[in-house]
């Protein structure tokens, strides 16, 4: 049996020859959250509720784009994909009915991805439930099946959906992340997780609907698995793994008090109902709830506001036809009517509330619930159902654990859990900037250090000032590792999703085409990423057609690395504005004494192949699109702070690596290492080498032992620029100093070549 591409040693991947392998990765695609037929974002209403007779097919990308994507990632120095889809993609038409056409389009583009040399994970992704509650993953049907009517959604508030919000370009910003304590999503995922508890009357087709949906869910993604294993060549050779669920959330199981917002619920924004007056809402009555707002330093009560459904129900109608699926509804299951009523938590006929801590406690055995109980035993309840199912059909998998963000992990250490093939996956955002939209260098929080109890007080958590702000960055990151560590095991930590929006400061930088802001905070969070010693990450995100006017294309947000609007880094920052290039070169000689020195045996000549030439240029860019952004947030188009994302970086290290980092301001990158053999002629120490901070004519490497060379390679389909390192045993450093560029802003003439360029000019600097 061939050795596995990559595999788990403790806290590190290895390669196949033994080096320690740092993932750079990214999620692929953002475009995935929605459908492309019809081609529906979340600021259109058009057709929004034919949830059935729907086509993900083209997502993330055609196969005829493909190549320029992963050429152009690959380039960028990514090494990890987050393969983004949807349940809603397999399973839309109905319960069992899957999409075959969607699914063999994802085999097709993960073949290519193949191509590229990436290693892909899968991401079953889910935000706040589904298209229908305002965010994406669920078809349709699941709303149905659970008994409420997603078109009465916005007279309840039973969730905010961007696309039938009265005014699409005014939908606030975030507002989209308040449905997770909403009811629509209360429900749901309380049903989800916790319905053979909560809600033992919820019975379709003879089972609870705890189990009617995580079967179906689970399934769908064993489908797709048992796909791809039968495609003969996607298995292992690029999909090396597979995430739990996006973001799980716990609904209202371990809410002690219905009548009052629990403390734990940090994001208050807009309308912001108890669960007790979510649940009255969403039955049609009308109640007065307070509203929130986003400050300077968090959430503040803004005021209060009347909610009047006028009678609306968020409930499906006792009339409704319930056969259009196929399923059978238990009779002890009303429609028409709360489920939570139906349980006996309120009384319909006096708006009465009889229980307001009915999911305080477990209903069985008396036990006081919070969130640490929910992940360890409902959480992984379904993590143990869905991992079975797909190690059944990919025994390999290396499975990417995400307990709810931000909570306690879930207490696996020692135990049968504790698998040596998992991956700790948490997420990390600075929620500061992220709600605000806004780099604020002076000050930002230790959100991590508060939920943890670190501080007596909020106000000893404000860092003050960029180095701070950065080193508190750091240690978050580092901290959620080492609790990973503490409660799961010794296992790779990978944040995978880790980001931040651009349209900052209302959209300065597409008005000037000056993206400092964004460089700075994209800078902060790849230096808490270097620092920290996580095993890997994964950017938010890559999407193909984000535009300044609507960003992402989803609930307001903008964070993709790519716009349609921007303009793309070039291969190299040696060029001035008259194109002129630096003819520096390196003069570091070196130890020939050095145990690990030995002649090259490069040649110097292009590895690059007519056919990979002509593959790459024979795709068009996506970039050729047309844009509806206006012309005053087009004018200026920027980098979109690429010289921050764009950064050197570890590929496989011969030994353990023991630090690494980018110093982005100096374009200067360090790496430590320790070894307990030389790296061989055969088995280099390789590290990414982006062009635009290191052209290849002005380059200057220091290490402490061994030889050198840089030089271009496509040996996995994309050109990137690599540095070889044979070292010898023991700890041993690199340094490699680039080309200071000013950051933030475009220089006339600069733009992507492409990969043709590159091919004309295969110098390869050997020392």
């Amino acid at each position: 049996m061939a050795p596995l591409r990559l595999r788990i040693e403790g806290q590190t991947f290895r390669d196949s020859k033994n080096r320690e392998v740092t993932l750079r990765g990214i999620n692929v695609a953002g475009d995935a959250k929605f459908p492309t037929s019809p081609d529906l974002p979340s600021h259109l209403l058009d057709r929004f509720f034919e949830g059935d007779d729907i086509s993900f097919v083209g997502r993330p990308f055609s196969v005829e784009e493909a190549h320029t994507h992963f050429s152009r990632l690959k380039r960028w120095g990514y090494n990890l994909i987050r393969y983004i889809f949807t349940w809603e993609a397999i399973e839309h038409s109905g319960p069992g009915q899957y999409d075959e056409e969607w699914v063999q389009h994802t085999v097709r583009v993960l073949r290519l991805a193949k191509d590229y040399g990436f290693y892909v994970f899968m991401d079953p992704h889910q935000d706040v439930w589904s298209r229908f509650t305002g965010g994406s993953g669920a078809p349709m049907w699941t709303l149905y099946a659970v008994g409420l009517n997603p078109r009465t959604f916005a007279s309840t508030e039973a969730a905010w959906v961007h696309n039938t919000y009265s005014d699409p370009a005014q939908y606030p910003k975030m507002i989209w992340a308040t449905n997770y304590t909403r009811m629509a999503c209360q429900v749901i995922f309380t049903m989800f997780f916790a319905g053979k508890d909560f809600a033992p009357k919820a019975i379709i087709d003879g089972k609870n609907i705890q189990d009617y949906l995580q079967e179906h869910f689970i399934a769908a993604c064993r489908h797709l698995a048992m796909r791809l294993r039968e495609a003969g060549d996607i298995e292992n050779d690029v999909v090396i793994g597979w995430e739990s669920m996006n973001e799980p959330n716990r609904g209202l199981v371990g809410w002690q008090d219905l009548t009052v917002i629990p403390n734990e619920q940090k994001l208050q924004k807009g309308t912001s109902p108890t669960a007790w007056q979510a649940i009255l809402t969403g039955s049609g009555r009308s109640c007065e709830v307070d509203t929130w707002d986003f400050g300077g330093l968090g959430p503040y009560k803004s005021g209060t506001q009347l909610i009047d459904p006028k009678g609306d129900s968020a409930w499906l109608p006792a009339d409704h036809d319930d056969l259009r699926y196929g399923w059978k509804r238990d009779p002890g299951w009303k429609l028409g009517e709360c489920i939570w009523a139906q349980h006996g938590l309120w009384d319909p006929t006096n708006d009465e509330l009889l229980r307001k801590d009915y999911f305080a406690k477990h209903p069985k055995t008396g036990e006081l619930l919070n969130y640490e109980y929910f992940t360890n035993n409902y959480f992984m309840t379904y993590y143990r159902r869905y991992r079975d199912a797909i190690k059944g059909v990919h025994t390999d998998a290396i499975m990417f654990c995400q307990p709810p963000v931000l909570e306690i992990p879930p207490t696996l250490k020692g135990t049968q859990d504790d698998d040596p093939n998992m991956v700790f996956a948490p997420h990390f955002y600075d929620g500061v900037t992220l709600m605000m939209k806004k780099w604020n260098r002076y000050w930002n929080v230790d959100v991590f250090g508060l939920l943890r109890g670190r501080y007596l007080s909020p106000a000893f958590a404000i860092k003050v000032g960029e180095t701070a702000i950065r080193n508190c960055f750091r240690d978050q990151l580092a901290g959620i590792r080492d609790e990973g560590v503490e409660y799961m095991g010794n296992h790779p930590c990978v944040f995978t999703e880790i980001g931040i929006p651009y349209d900052m400061d209302d959209k300065y930088a597409y008005k000037t085409g000056d993206y400092s802001s964004q460089v700075s905070a994209m800078d902060a969070n790849h230096f808490a990423l270097e620092a920290s010693r996580v095993s890997g990450y994964a950017l938010w995100v890559y999407m193909t057609t984000n535009t300044h006017k609507w960003g992402d294309l989803w609930n307001g947000e903008d964070l993709s690395i790519l716009s349609l609007d921007d303009a793309l880094l070039p291969p190299s920052a040696a060029a001035d504005t008259n194109g002129q290039k630096s003819t520096n070169s390196s003069t570091f000689s070196v130890d020939r004494s050095s145990p690990s020195f030995s002649q090259s045996h490069s040649t110097g000549q292009s590895p690059v192949s007519p056919s990979n030439i002509n593959k790459t240029l024979s795709t068009p860019s996506i970039l050729s699109q047309p844009s509806n952004s206006p012309s005053d947030l087009t004018a200026e188009p920027g980098f979109r702070a690429a010289e921050a994302y764009v950064r050197p970086s570890p590929i496989a290290t011969v030994g353990n690596l023991n630090s690494y980092g980018f110093d982005l301001r100096n374009a200067t990158f360090t790496l430590t290492l320790v070894s307990d053999s030389a790296a061989t002629e055969a088995t280099p120490t390789e590290v990414s080498l982006p062009e635009f901070h290191f052209p290849r004519d002005d380059i200057v490497v220091k290490v402490s032992s061994g030889k050198w060379a840089i030089g271009m390679d496509d040996s996995d389909g994309g050109l990137i620029q690599k540095l070889r390192w044979w070292h010898g045993p023991g700890k041993q450093d690199l340094s490699v100093k680039g080309v200071r560029v000013r950051q933030g802003v475009v220089r006339k003439g600069d733009e992507e070549d492409g990969y043709f360029a590159p091919c004309q000019d295969q110098s390869c600097c050997l020392m």
